[in-house]
């Protein structure tokens, strides 16, 4: 069983939902980040996404478009953040997964990427411009590591394409709440639902879902059998950090 998929069964058992905090690489600063990075640790997380920041970050919502923008201007690259990582290996009890497009990986280049990730304690990936048909490469040398390949259904995924993914995943699957880009949201369409409970018809990993969340109470609504494993959130996390609130103290509105 991958390290992911057992943080999630973990926090099954213990009869809670578990949080997948996701923060860009050096944002709101570089001062800041490892420190809150830390901090998200020692709150409670059971995985933590560090997003690896890009130029054309198709499937980012204003915020974390914005908080891309600002790292890369900052100097931030693939290499840098692998650098810190393997710097702090052992650091962190929560599982670590990389969120990023392809390009950058790309030219780091996949066999080392893959070395690079496994010294620094990386236990997964999630890269969204890569359709299941071209993921082969990337599964087999991150599999290899005991890394994995983190994959993405939404509501307009069918049965049958999720039946690929579902042969070949490790980790978790994360279930994209809308049609569209990261950011906030108030309510969920009742097709979440439906995704999660299809969702859950096919794939025995633990379900993810993301894309819009920012307080517990957004799960009440939820039936219980269409109810996540793990909530993923970014866009609120950032603008709270941005904003001068800790990690912390958000942190709190999940426990």
């Amino acid at each position: 069983m991958n390290v992911l998929e057992r943080k999630i069964r973990h926090a099954v058992d213990e009869g809670r939902t578990a949080l997948i905090p996701f923060l860009t690489a050096n944002f709101p600063d570089k001062s800041r980040f490892w420190p809150n990075l830390m901090e998200l640790d020692e709150s409670g997380a059971d995985i933590i996404e560090i997003g690896v920041p890009f130029s054309d970050p198709v499937a980012d919502g204003p915020v974390v478009e914005e908080a891309s923008r600002r790292a890369l201007a900052d100097g931030v690259t693939l290499r840098g953040i692998m650098k810190e990582l393997l710097e702090r290996k052992g650091f962190f009890k929560a599982g670590l997964v990389l969120m990023g497009y392809l390009n950058p990986f790309l030219q780091y280049g996949l066999e080392k990427l893959a070395d690079d990730a496994a010294a620094a304690c990386v236990n997964g990936f999630i890269i969204p411009d890569v359709p299941f048909e071209e993921a082969a490469p990337l599964r087999d040398v991150f599999r290899r590591r005991g890394i994995a390949l983190i994959p993405l259904v939404g509501l307009n995924t069918g049965e049958e394409r999720m039946r690929l993914y579902a042969a070949e995943s490790e980790g978790y699957v994360y279930v994209v709440s809308v049609m569209g880009t990261t950011g906030e949201r108030n309510t969920f369409a009742p097709q979440v639902a439906d995704t999660l409970r299809r969702a859950r018809a096919v794939f025995s990993l633990p379900l993810a879902l993301g894309f819009g969340l920012r307080e517990s109470s957004q799960l009440e609504n939820f039936p219980r059998d269409a109810r996540p494993d793990a909530v993923v959130f970014g866009s609120a996390l950032l603008s709270h950090l941005d904003s001068g609130g800790s990690a912390a103290e958000f942190m709190r509105r999940w426990r």
